[in-house]
């Protein structure tokens, strides 16, 4: 027996290590790469349609018998604001013919966003024996009907506060998400301001208050920083950036590159891309839409408003003008594949039990 018997049992999995959701950047190809290797493989769907997330859960089963973890975003949608909208749009599409990137605009008026009470009923229906969610909680009606599916629940806190909202509701496990980590923040509490904690301090900070596991997340790239946070405490660690720069990856050419070199300093919170704070590499368009003089329009919305001019960028290669999430921590194995990556992990953590 070892101390983290009780974790990989209950996931049904070998080794303490999951990956994190990426969405944009995880494919069906890396999830079932990680499940395969032994960890815990995170298919995210957030925002997705009904059939778009039918379809990519079964691709992974299609690759994998192993379990894997579908994710969630809880949040609630807001009301579109068209004046606003109209504004913000009419700025990207001024800034794509500056930069030669033009697309296609939306018609605002029939601007719609999918939930997760379209999805919950189909993770139901595909067995899905994890979920993991963020940007919020689930209402309660829906977290009793995954309760009663049997399926683990794993909730996202960037602050005790939320982690102790997501204990009342009776989830089975938290990951702490550290500001060091890359991609959107799960912050969930309007109430106060954005959290900021690191994750040596926010993991001891749960731990101490509450008695369930706990999974890190922020800055774990190697051997060294898998070790720190089981030192901490942590029950498992949750590991994206290092597995950006991969066959299995959505991430263009010039993403990859951009995170393989990044440094400390280089990435940076921000609004400008989905109107939600997520951790990215520092590039022309967030420059551009911070000196603007608009504020980004609440999430969704604005994720939506941007999403042409990002994806033509990415068609044309171009990073400056898509976003570049990414943690504190830059990739510090450089491998090929996702299973090469995590069983260099494994190796280094001297996680071979």
């Amino acid at each position: 027996m070892n101390r983290f018997d009780s974790i990989t049992q209950k996931l049904q999995i070998q080794y303490p290590i999951v990956q994190a959701p990426m969405l944009g950047v995880t494919t069906p190809e890396m999830v079932a790469a990680i499940a395969n290797e032994g960890g815990l493989g995170s298919l995210p769907v957030g925002g997705l349609s009904p059939e778009k997330t039918t379809e990519l859960i079964q691709k992974t089963k299609q690759l994998t018998q192993r379990p894997f973890a579908v994710n969630l975003f809880a949040h609630a949608i807001p009301e579109v604001d068209l004046a606003k909208a109209s504004q913000m749009q009419d700025f990207l599409v001024g800034l794509g013919k500056k930069y030669g990137l033009e697309f296609p605009e939306l018609h605002l008026e029939t601007l719609s966003f999918y939930s997760y009470k379209t999805q919950i009923d189909i993770l139901i229906a595909e067995q899905i024996p994890i979920v993991s969610f963020t940007f919020g909680i689930p209402d309660d009606e829906w977290l009793q009907k995954l309760k009663a599916s049997g399926a683990i629940l794993i909730g996202t806190a960037t602050c005790l506060e939320e982690a102790l909202l997501l204990d009342q509701k009776g989830v089975d496990m938290i990951t702490a998400q550290g500001i060091e980590a890359g991609g959107h923040r799960g912050t969930f509490l309007e109430t106060i301001p954005l959290p900021q904690v690191g994750v040596m301090a926010l993991v001891p900070q749960i731990m101490n208050r509450i008695g369930k596991p706990v999974l890190a997340s922020g800055a774990i790239n190697d051997g060294k920083t898998i070790k720190a946070a089981f030192a901490m405490g942590a029950s498992a660690v949750q590991i994206g950036t290092a597995f950006i720069a991969t066959t299995e990856s959505l991430a263009i050419p010039a993403y990859q590159q951009a995170v393989l070199t990044a440094k400390d300093t280089d990435s940076q919170l921000t609004l400008a891309f989905s109107g939600r704070w997520a951790r990215g590499l520092q590039n022309q368009f967030m420059t551009e839409v911070e000196h603007s003089g608009f504020t980004p329009l609440p999430y969704p919305i604005q994720n939506s408003l941007t999403t042409a001019l990002r994806q033509k960028a990415q068609q044309l290669n171009k990073g400056d003008f898509t976003n570049l999430w990414s943690g504190q921590s830059a990739p510090k194995i450089h491998l090929p594949d996702c299973a090469a990556i995590f069983r260099e992990l494994i190796r280094q953590a001297e996680l071979t039990y």
